[in-house]
């Protein structure tokens, strides 16, 4: 693929429209620290079906549904001419094993970044919060394992409605007082019980908590994959 003043050319792979839309202002309000100069930032190209498209699949539990839709996005993608891709959307990252070798780009992993900033932070235990599948499912306990780090979840009356706050509010870019209060509610019991980080892990909760607002660091799945993606557009 061809370079455009140097940096590589960055692929998104959305899901829901606003955490796609964070990751995407992310890397293009950041990118002027990679680049030297204002304003400017690496190429972007971003491309996503329906969110309903998805979750036809995913409530079904079918992740090789998911994987095709992400293939689908893939091959636009690689088209348009990026270098590699990354999808802010944690929950379908368990479809990615579906279409290992299959991909024409190669993709960055969002648990990765997560794990690598929990580590640069002293952390060794991890509360995960997310939509349900998410925190049920295996994206992020065994690479947070093999980071030496350990994953708890919330209670299962907790994740309902986590899940619910996320799937009835935050992908709809709807931000209220009653799911900021009840999110801050639960990082401070899982506190309790040592964990001593709280993972962000639906690229909506960014638009709900911010950095200081709980005794916990809050690490940001959605911003550490869009400054990875910076940091991938940069190398030579």
């Amino acid at each position: 693929m061809a370079e455009r003043n140097g940096f590589k050319h960055i692929g998104i792979v959305g899901c829901s429209a606003p955490g796609a839309a964070l990751c995407y202002q992310t890397i293009c309000t950041e990118g002027a620290a990679l680049t030297g100069e204002k304003s400017f930032h690496p190429e972007v190209t971003m491309h996503t079906y329906p969110l309903a498209e998805y979750m036809r699949h995913i409530n079904k539990g079918d992740w090789a549904g998911v994987a095709e839709l992400m293939l689908g996005s893939a091959r636009v993608l690689a088209g348009a001419g990026a270098d590699f891709l990354i999808t802010p959307d944690n929950t379908i990252h368990q479809a990615m094993d579906h279409f290992a070798g299959r991909s024409p780009l190669p993709w960055l992993h969002i648990a990765d970044e997560v794990a690598a900033e929990a580590r640069k932070l002293g952390c060794r235990r991890m509360a995960l919060l997310g939509t349900r599948y998410l925190m049920e499912g295996p994206v992020y306990p065994a690479r947070l394992a093999a980071a030496g780090l350990e994953c708890r979840i919330p209670a299962q009356a907790e994740r309902e409605r986590i899940n619910a706050f996320i799937f009835g509010e935050l992908t709809e870019g709807r931000v209220t007082p009653e799911a900021r209060e009840y999110f801050l509610e639960v990082i401070e019991r899982v506190h309790g019980e040592g964990c001593d980080c709280a993972g962000m892990c639906c690229t909506e909760i960014p638009l709900l908590l911010r950095p200081g607002d709980t005794s916990l660091p809050l690490l940001d799945s959605t911003r550490l994959l869009a400054r990875a993606a910076l940091r991938a557009a940069g190398e030579r």
